[in-house]
């Protein structure tokens, strides 16, 4: 997983910051923070997501595309 600038597929932009595990399931959760102001969750706010959906694609408007896109830097 690349550390670094992401784009959702809505738009917005985020920094991947790391990959954590779940304490339970050994899951993979990419952790990534909110590069925006948000009205409920403020600036910047952290959040976590499976590793498996955070790589995913999705269809929308019957074309496929990443879930969220590396920016390069």
């Amino acid at each position: 997983m690349k550390l670094g600038k992401y784009q959702h597929y809505k738009g917005n932009y985020y920094e991947v910051i790391g990959v954590a595990h779940h304490s339970e399931t050994l899951e993979e959760l990419v952790v990534y923070r909110a590069l925006y102001h948000h009205e409920v969750y403020g600036d910047n706010s952290l959040w976590v997501r499976p590793k498996s959906m955070f790589l995913e694609t999705v269809i929308v408007n019957k074309k496929e595309m990443l879930r969220f896109t590396p920016i390069n830097n």
